[in-house]
């Protein structure tokens, strides 16, 4: 949104409108951080036009003191995000399970930030890595703050924060020579896991295709733990939470995200920064399992372990709110890297559970806060502050904003007329969940935390057959990287407690002994749930198409394709030998969007090769156009040829296909959609509905060129 759009649009939420007061567009005169017109910013001030520089140049030390220090710790994990303002908006009241004010009415608008990141890399590694991703919201609710901290995955690899450390100085780059970055496929990670049972579950959906999302607007959210809402009454109930995208839980494949990863490292970034820039606001539905605390042991699991999933044929989820993502940050740095995400901020109606990991990571994300932002005020910065008002005798401190006026700051005081004050007032008033709580110190798990390998084996049979090849080639690819082969054949004796073939698979692949015998029998249950394959596959908004031309290509039959795809929310970019424009077929001239040598078939969703006997022929002798079909082709992608576009398919090293000829009509073979007439309403229409699919993962795709 245009700054003067910005400052005179009445609907901004109130969080816009709180955040205005700090904006700056850096207009008018320069000065000082004390608002001192500067003459020069170009030259230090000296003794002599060759002499030495003087001390008392006080703005030089101002500009290179604050130079120094303009770099703040970065997360230790976490470290490479992206952020968006949005709303959230309940479908209806949830005051029968919460009196969580947020949830209550549904005409309200909560304002929220998120950050969307990955785990194991450093600020400047690669969006595109296999990785778990963060999905942390702060909701600005009207009693306080409320951060929901979670993963795109529902489980984690600890089931106790005290492991942690642990967990995180393993899948960190090896400490004798900073390597591998961002990266888990080295020997530290897998000798750890390999080490710790607990961690089984997770490593499967790390393994899996959810460890690469297509966009940050394509995965799913989960808060991991089990909550409680608490009601009106103080009633508890058990609460786990869910965000769905609108779009559907869609992946990359692992050869194309290393491709994207040396393209364009910050494709994930760029996708969520360019939708919300064209309108096109990224959407999620939230969603929650609910659990009567009589039910509290009515599984085969433990509530509190993290590792641990509620299946939705026990538990379905009950969608109750969307999530609207509609503004980008207007600095980075101020925003997206200083928001602070803490465990520990909770609103009346929802409190915590004595999982064992949560009850850690409220500990931990406040002191982690403490250090990067510099002491105890890091509310008050903009991202951060609440809309709920603050009155406390919390005082002083490295970047207190605050003027505080008055002489008293203890309670109680007489002097200060009692203020701040506790209120006698029940709305809004948080009260902590009353429960018993004994029990001799111990340091113990319960037994109830034991099974580690039910829900892996319950994940791995859940998955359609394109989606266990992913997972095994996954470990395939991983373990091959560890050097150490006492590490890849404990991994190995561990996932046989999960499924024996899958076991047998990995370890031929590896190069260790497959173990001879299962340890025990495939319990065969399964979710489906837990597989992509069953996504919502009804939309192609927001997708981009690489359409290769060349000079002589059919004018009407791109122009058709665009508007069809671009109905339907998809964009068609042109991609040639050259920026600017190319000769038409009828004479005309076709506007370029990007060179085709600036671009990878890797960062579209499908690509067209479109008519015009003598653009075809231009792309048939050009490699890297070639390329790109062959490698979409690979990469299970959709392709389209209409006219004279068929006959450059026909003459790439695939596996035979049924393409269309002069007489027939639309013909689709193995996602690859081909009619001489790319005018065509119904062939618009098929290559759609194969984008919609995302991929097509019943491709052969063994016998194509890497």
């Amino acid at each position: 949104m245009p700054d003067a759009q910005r400052k005179t649009d009445p609907a901004r939420d109130e969080k816009d409108q709180q955040l205005e007061r700090y904006r700056t567009d850096s207009s008018g005169p320069l000065t000082t951080e004390t608002g001192v017109r500067v003459e020069d910013t170009d030259n230090s001030l000296k003794a002599g036009e060759r002499g030495p520089t003087i001390l008392e140049d006080f703005h030089l030390r101002e500009k290179i003191t604050h130079f120094d220090h303009e770099r703040i710790p970065e997360r230790v994990v976490h470290a490479r995000g992206s952020g968006a303002y949005g709303y959230f908006q309940p479908y209806e009241s949830m005051s029968r399970y919460t009196c969580a004010d947020f949830l209550s009415d549904p005409s309200q608008r909560t304002p929220v930030f998120v950050r969307f990141s990955t785990v194991a890399g450093f600020r400047g590694s690669a969006d595109t890595v296999r990785d778990v991703r963060g999905f942390a919201t702060k909701f600005y609710t009207r009693h306080g703050n409320f951060d929901l901290v979670g993963n795109n995955i529902p489980v984690f690899f600890i089931q106790d924060g005290i492991k942690f450390p642990d967990f995180v100085h393993a899948v960190k780059p090896e400490p004798h020579n900073e390597i591998p970055q961002a990266q888990s496929a080295h020997d530290n990670l897998w000798d750890f896991v390999g080490l710790q049972p607990e961690t089984t579950h997770m490593m499967m959906w790390v393994m899996s295709d959810r460890a690469l999302p297509r966009s940050y607007r394509m995965m799913q959210g989960f808060g991991v733990h089990t909550f409680r809402f608490v009601n009106a009454d103080g009633v508890g109930t058990f609460v786990k939470f869910h965000w769905k995208p609108k779009l559907g839980t869609h992946s990359l494949v692992w050869d194309e995200t290393q491709k994207i990863a040396g393209k364009d490292p910050d494709y994930n970034r760029r996708d969520l920064w360019e939708a919300i820039e064209k309108g096109d606001y990224p959407e999620f539905e939230l969603g929650v399992q609910i659990v009567p605390e009589s039910d509290e042991f009515a599984f085969d699991f433990d509530l509190l372990d993290a590792t641990k999933i509620i299946p939705e044929e026990r538990v379905p989820v009950t969608p109750i709110g969307k999530m609207v993502l509609n503004r980008n940050p207007d600095n980075f740095f101020a925003e997206t890297e200083q928001v602070a995400f803490c465990t520990g901020n909770i609103v009346p109606g929802i409190d915590f559970t004595n999982d064992p990991l949560l009850q850690a990571r409220n500990f931990s994300y406040l002191d982690t806060q403490l250090i990067r932002l510099g002491g105890p005020n890091f509310q008050q910065i903009p991202v951060n502050r609440p809309l709920a008002e603050v009155s406390n005798n919390q005082r002083d401190g490295y970047n207190q904003r605050r003027v505080h006026r008055g002489r008293t700051n203890y309670f109680p005081n007489s002097l200060g007329g009692g203020c701040p004050y506790i209120s006698d007032d029940t709305e809004g008033l948080f009260r902590h969940y009353q429960e018993r709580v004994d029990g001799h110190k111990i340091r113990k798990r319960s037994d109830s935390f034991q099974d580690h390998y039910s829900q892996a084996t319950l994940f791995y049979n859940s998955l359609a057959d394109w989606e266990r090849e992913h997972m095994i080639a996954a470990f395939q690819f991983e373990l091959n990287k560890c050097d150490e082969k006492s590490v890849r054949e404990r991994v190995v004796a561990n996932l046989n407690n999960v499924d024996h073939e899958m076991a047998v698979r990995i370890a031929k692949g590896i190069g260790v002994t497959p173990p001879e015998r299962e340890v025990k029998p495939n319990h065969g249950a399964s979710s489906p749930a837990l597989s992509q394959a069953n996504t919502a596959m009804d939309t192609i908004s927001t997708r981009k198409i690489a359409l290769l031309a060349a000079d002589g290509v059919d004018a009407k039959g791109v122009t058709a394709l665009r508007e069809a795809m671009a109905a339907k929310g998809a964009t068609v970019e042109v991609l040639a030998p050259t920026e600017g424009t190319v000769t038409t077929s009828d004479g005309g001239t076709l506007e370029v969007d990007h060179a085709i040598n600036t671009m990878a078939s890797v960062l579209y969703d499908a690509v067209v090769v479109p008519g015009g006997v003598e653009g075809a022929a231009a792309l048939a002798a050009d490699g890297l156009a070639k390329f790109y079909v062959i490698e979409a082709f690979k990469h299970a992608k959709p392709i389209a040829a209409m006219g004279a576009g068929v006959d450059v398919i026909a003459r790439l090293p695939l596996p035979e296909l049924r393409l269309a000829g002069g007489g027939d009509g639309i013909v689709t073979d193995q996602g690859v959609v081909t009619h001489r007439n790319g005018d065509d309403r119904e062939f618009h229409e098929t290559f759609a509905s194969l984008l919609a699919r995302h991929r097509v993962w019943d491709r052969d795709v063994a016998s194509v060129p890497a």
